[in-house]
């Protein structure tokens, strides 16, 4: 079979499964478990006859002409391309897979199959669009199904306005998408990816159009500041978190900064490295202050896109997909068991409140320790050959990008041990007192915690199992998650910088330090709490309120919106209302007095109709003297 057909049988096969499921009303039946479980398979098995064949192919279909701009529908796939596609497929068919057991009481389970089949088929055609029109279509299909994904239940006191808080703040940087893509395609007169690569353009015009669109992609990626909205979006099903947050919407940012890559000036780089240090950065301090179980995931993939974002920013295309595949494998790894340890403990997500010991639950405490180490970036789990590439792209580079980013990623690297061994030391470590698990380092009482409500899960297992179709899921993850990465990811790879024995040293050595700092605070932790006395230690409120962005955020869209709100009652009774009562006026007058003018009798007539005879001839005859 040609690479063509089987790319467009990638699209084509969970679009249709979506759309025939959304006709699937109510729970689970057999026709809901085929058609979510074969439109993704499909896709994922054509993704993966496509990376094995390791051939590239580009084709087009001219779709309309719009005066010297055309649009078409194009197509470019290359073993790169066919990588990622097969990660966001992959996890799209984990998630069905895990979702047969985790969702099976559930009443809407049909609606949901089938939004997760189209938002797999959007993130597809995103990876695999030539052209920016297509690829907007899928990127604003992924909105879409994310809105109706993470307000899956209704019941859920803060899935609703989770939901509309990702949709408007991700809406609101879709605009500068849309106005960049237009005036980029305007400008190349074609809309393609390759042809505006090759264009002739002005830089200044280049400029916005690419600062219009990283603003879309710092939207879809929830990267600073426009990162409020992800951990507020796990107010969804666990599922639904970890294919938002693993090799789809997230990630999709970062993607198409990468095939963008060859327009960019190198100016223009620094504005992205400055966006990537801010987020790594200030993401895993948030991590470190949360308690959450999910919660702390979130912060963790607007960190780890931030290395991805980091890796744009020294140009290094390469590095950024390869961090992007071996995150999506690791995230969706915590995520999925993340849901198994929720359900299997009473505690609702709260880590403080969470204790599984290794003999009762082997898998989740496996699964979990493997994917913290990758996401710490230990050897030799896939997490540290990417984030190696990452710092090491930007150790090569002597700009000012690269000397931001890779600073950043090292201290952002020891955070994420910190908080990453934190999570692990309270969920597998001795057990705590129910009473004495408050806020660690904080006075604050627990009525008071700034973390969102533990989300109700749809499943109840045994403590001391694990349903099978969930274990296969872990299972398949944890093989690219636990491999080296670079022989199991590298091979589509051919322009990843060479490892650097100093970088590498330097990343364990930071991961260290967060490591021996995070474990010595837990130790003294735990003495004051097995005293029975509360922690009265640093107060970590201003990380775990995220120095109070969300909240400015909120205040400022108020504002606008009372201002907005204002103006257009103004407008209303001030403009259109005096309109129309002037205009009401103003007939009235007239009419009162055409109705005089009609009552004069017949000598009025004629004197007006003499009148006006004299100002006709008079007019005429002005008219030919002055011509």
């Amino acid at each position: 079979m040609q690479v063509e057909t089987l790319a467009w049988i990638m699209i084509a096969a969970p679009s249709a499964a979506g759309l025939l499921g959304l006709l699937c009303k109510g729970p689970q039946t057999r026709l809901s478990l085929a058609l979510a479980l074969a439109g993704t398979g499909l896709a994922t098995v054509a993704a993966a006859v496509i990376a094995l064949a390791g051939t590239s192919l580009a084709t087009t279909y001219r779709l309309a002409d719009f005066g010297d701009v055309t649009v078409t529908a194009s197509m470019a796939m290359s073993p790169v391309t066919a990588a990622v596609a097969l990660a966001a497929a992959g996890v799209a068919t984990l998630v069905q897979l895990y979702s047969v057991t985790y969702m099976r009481d559930d009443e809407r389970y049909g609606p949901y199959a089938a939004q997760i089949s189209l938002f797999c088929a959007a993130m597809l055609l995103v990876v695999a669009a030539d052209d920016l029109v297509m690829l907007l279509v899928g990127w604003e299909i992924m909105g879409a199904c994310s809105y109706l994904l993470i307000a899956h239940n209704p019941r859920l006191r803060t899935a609703p306005g989770a939901a509309t808080k990702a949709f408007l703040v991700t809406r609101f940087a879709d605009v500068g998408f849309i106005l960049g893509v237009m005036l980029l395609g305007s400008a190349a007169g074609s809309f393609r990816i390759s042809d505006i690569v090759a264009a002739d353009l002005s830089p200044t015009l280049v400029t916005w159009s690419l600062m219009l669109i990283l603003l879309g992609c710092v939207g879809k990626s929830a990267q600073f500041p426009l990162h409020t909205w992800l951990p507020d979006a796990m107010a969804g099903p666990t599922p639904i978190s970890a294919l938002i947050h693993a090799a789809t919407m997230v990630a999709a940012g970062a993607y198409v900064l990468v095939r963008l890559l060859p327009v960019w000036h190198t100016q223009a780089l620094l504005v992205i490295a400055i966006v990537a240090a801010l987020s790594m950065l200030m993401a895993a301090t948030f991590a470190l202050a949360a308690n959450d179980l999910k919660r702390i995931l979130a912060w963790s993939t607007v960190s780890q896109v931030g290395f991805m974002f980091a890796a744009v920013a020294v140009a290094s295309a390469d590095a950024a997909l390869f961090h992007l595949l071996t995150h999506a494998a690791f995230k969706a790894l915590l995520f999925l068991t993340a849901g198994v340890i929720i359900a299997q403990t009473t505690a609702g997500g709260d880590i403080r409140r969470t204790r599984l010991s290794r003999q009762e639950h082997p898998l989740p405490f496996w699964a979990m320790t493997i994917g913290l180490a990758a996401l710490i970036g230990l050897p030799p789990f896939s997490g540290f050959w990417s984030k190696e590439t990452v710092l090491g792209a930007a150790y090569e580079q002597a700009t000012a990008a690269g000397i931001v980013v890779f600073w950043a990623g090292m201290v952002a690297s020891a955070l994420t041990a910190a908080y990453a061994i934190r999570l692990w030391l309270w969920l597998f470590a001795r057990p705590v007192r129910p009473d004495a698990a408050r806020s660690e380092g904080t006075s604050a009482p627990e009525s008071k915690a700034t973390e969102a409500q533990p989300v109700q899960e749809q499943t109840r297992m045994g403590p001391q199992r694990v349903q099978p179709l969930l274990a296969a899921a872990l299972y398949v993850l944890l093989v690219p998650t636990a491999t080296l990465g670079v022989a199991y990811f590298a091979g589509p790879f051919t322009a990843l910088p060479s490892f650097h024995l100093d970088v590498m040293t330097l990343l364990l050595v930071s991961a260290f330090i967060g490591a021996i700092a995070t474990i010595d605070r837990w130790r003294r932790t735990q003495k004051i709490l097995l005293r029975d006395r509360v922690p009265g230690g640093w107060r970590a409120i201003p990380f775990s309120e995220g120095f109070y962005l969300d909240r400015a955020q909120k205040s400022a869209a108020r504002t606008v919106a009372r201002a907005a709100s204002a103006a257009a009652v103004a407008v209303e009774t001030r403009l259109v209302d005096g309109a129309v009562s002037g205009a009401e006026s103003t007939t009235e007058n007239v009419s009162r007095h055409v109705s005089m003018a009609h009552r004069g009798g017949l000598v009025t007539y004629l004197r007006i109709g003499v009148a006006g005879t004299l100002l006709v001839a008079i007019a005429a005859i002005g008219v030919s003297l002055w011509s």
